[in-house]
């Protein structure tokens, strides 16, 4: 089990191009300051040229057609998983449903075969001045919105401008570094930085939504809405019923659907999102068929449930797909704005009371692995000694930093397996002890007099199997935990507003760390409403390694600041880390085509998949 299957919302869908660049096989063509150009990258590498005419994970004949059902972790700003009540999913306020972004058009796509490269779609081409403080897109003259109005270099500077202003905080906090956006004509689009910014902010700006300037010139862009707004994207909103379900709707004449970075792309007629409230009752309508695609995300039910009629007689398949991007950053989050978690070896106490190993064996069915690393499967991750070039780094902070950044990378204690490893328990009680608590009879007291106690806060009855026993284990240490479930929208306004002890999440992280990091672990973000620093992280050394890794001027530069970062946070004690698998647990009615080559740097199920007629013919599927 993941959390990304229950989180109130993963890392940023439009930001998605802040990724990784190296040289791609087969030729990589370097783009140049002050060249105009048909993509951008990070470090100035692009794998298709000028002229290419698709990418080569898709199926450029794949047909049109038919419709794919399922449920979606939501990849938006403020998109819920569970419910909805808003169709504006680009500010703070109300729930908007996944996948709202298949609606709207951006100046640029991601190629999900390289780790960072963007290719025009609005924008047919890019011109990065000399400096690198402004890039002026070109804009296509045939774009348009869903009512047939011109999409225009008016629209993208409105956009960009709006979202700086009163977009959602994960938004406007990303590209505060973008100075202006004008307009000198109709189809050329100016963007000014600070000089400030990394290299990594002209990919974000080009892979944000546009959204119509006459439509939020007469309607209220901060306001929650459950009227669809107008868009340009390859779907629209289609038919829905708040809390059930929604369908994506394909847009017939869609302006961009013969552009390469489109073809096979959009294959399906109607994606159609059901919402649940619980794990199950989604599984139930997974093995009735009412869903047609089903990512399992229980490591019990893939082990042991799937023997249902309609698998055994080969209408269900079960599939597995390598995962090669970075696992990301999956634990339970210790809010340290609390006093009760502000002393870290308080904080590195709780890891010792999970036993990883029991719970994989017992629970998981050993499919998974234990998480150490906020950059888990990735290069990025530190392992052993800090380099020369690590240590480079993290010098200039070493009289504010804990000994252990300098030393072997933090790892998790490995338990003997029982649930209830007593030589774990006594290391955290001698912890607790050295940060002034004691034991009088089952309670532990801490220095204000009173039992530590803390709160597990979820959205969702799943984590309950896994959270009970860590609470048994607490409890024996004298500490009062609990594990609470709330409601979707509760839980949240509790987690926005930063009002929980600790909460499970998962971060999802591009192979190229961007600008919305800043929302993780900086100074800055841990006090703004709606960020990513679950935890409160303020480390003038945390922050410094952030500005560079999103300043490095070379992949080896990134990576080098990324583990001295990934040391300094480990080293913090500010989570418990979960665990990972390596690989998307898939079941489907088998009714699909699925291209050769799936990308290294995405699963874009309903981007690039398609209904194969005779396969659901045979499993009476047939639209």
């Amino acid at each position: 089990m993941t959390l990304s299957q229950i989180s109130r919302r993963s890392f940023l869908h439009f930001s998605a191009a802040t990724a990784a660049a190296f040289l791609v096989p087969g030729g990589a063509l370097p783009v140049q300051a002050g060249t105009l150009s048909h993509g951008l990258s990070v470090f100035g590498d692009l794998k298709y040229p000028k002229d290419f005419t698709a990418f080569d994970y898709v199926n450029p004949d794949a047909p049109v057609g038919g419709k794919i059902a399922m449920t979606a972790p939501s990849w938006g700003y403020n998109q819920n998983p569970q419910t909805f009540n808003t169709f504006n999913t680009f500010i703070l306020k109300g729930d908007a449903p996944p996948r709202m972004e298949l609606c709207f058009d951006s100046l640029m796509v991601r190629a999900y075969d390289e780790p960072d490269a963007v290719y025009g779609l609005v924008a047919e081409s890019a011109l990065v001045s000399e400096d690198g403080n402004f890039v002026t897109f070109k804009i296509r003259p045939e774009a348009r919105f869903h009512d047939g109005s011109t999409l225009n270099a008016e629209d993208v500077a409105f956009s960009l401008n709006l979202l700086k202003e009163k977009g959602h905080p994960i938004i406007s906090q990303s590209i505060k570094e973008m100075v202006s956006v004008t307009a000198p004509d109709e189809h050329t689009v100016t963007v000014a930085f600070s000089g400030y910014h990394s290299r990594q902010l002209p990919l974000l700006i080009a892979t944000l939504p546009i959204v119509s300037k006459t439509y939020y010139t007469r309607y209220n862009f901060e306001a929650s809405t459950l009227t669809p707004p107008l868009s340009s994207g390859p779907y629209m909103v289609g038919r829905y019923e708040i809390g059930r379900y929604i369908e994506y709707k394909k847009v017939e004449n869609y302006w961009a659907k013969d552009l390469p970075v489109t073809k096979g792309h959009h294959n399906f007629e109607i994606i159609r999102l059901d919402f649940f409230r619980d794990r199950q009752a989604t599984f139930e309508a997974f093995k009735k068929g009412r869903l047609t695609f089903h990512e399992e995300f229980s490591s019990k039910t893939w082990a042991t449930e799937y023997n249902f009629p309609a698998l055994t007689e080969g209408r269900v398949a079960k599939k597995e797909f390598a995962i090669r991007l970075p696992s990301g950053a999956q634990g339970w989050f210790l809010n340290t704005r609390k006093e009760k978690f502000s002393n870290p070896k308080v904080r590195e106490a709780l890891g010792y009371a999970f036993d990883f190993e029991w719970s994989n064996a017992a629970l998981f069915y050993d499919l998974y692995t234990r998480t150490q690393s906020f950059f888990e499967n990735s290069e990025m991750k530190a392992v052993g000694l800090p380099s020369d070039a690590e240590l480079a780094l993290l010098e200039p902070y070493k009289k504010d930093l804990p000994e252990g950044v300098f030393g072997e990378a933090i790892t998790q204690p490995v338990s003997n397996g029982s649930g209830q490893d007593r030589k774990l328990l006594r290391e955290a009680s001698l912890l607790l002890k050295e940060a002034g608590y004691y034991r009088r009879g089952e309670q532990l007291i801490g220095p204000d007099g009173k039992q530590l106690e803390m709160e597990f806060l979820s959205n969702s009855p799943a984590f309950e199997r896994i959270v009970l026993p860590y609470v048994k284990n607490l409890r024996l240490l004298g500490i009062e935990a609990s594990f609470r479930v709330v409601d979707p929208a509760q839980f949240q306004k509790r987690v926005d507003d930063f009002t929980y002890d600790i909460v499970g999440h998962r971060f999802s992280l591009t192979p190229t760390l961007g600008p919305s990091i800043r929302n993780f672990w900086t100074s800055a973000s841990a006090e703004t409403f709606g960020s990513y620093n679950l935890s409160g992280i303020k480390v003038p050394a945390v922050d410094d390694l952030v500005d560079k890794a999103l300043n490095a001027s070379s992949r080896e530069e990134m990576i080098t600041a990324a583990r001295a970062l990934d040391r300094v946070l480990r080293a913090g004690y500010y989570w418990v880390p979960q665990w990972f698998k390596a690989f998307h647990t898939v079941a489907v009615w088998d009714m699909f085509g699925i291209p050769n080559d799936m990308p290294a740097y995405a699963f874009p199920v309903e981007a690039t998949w398609w209904v194969d007629s005779e396969k659901a013919a045979r499993i009476g599927k047939e639209s």
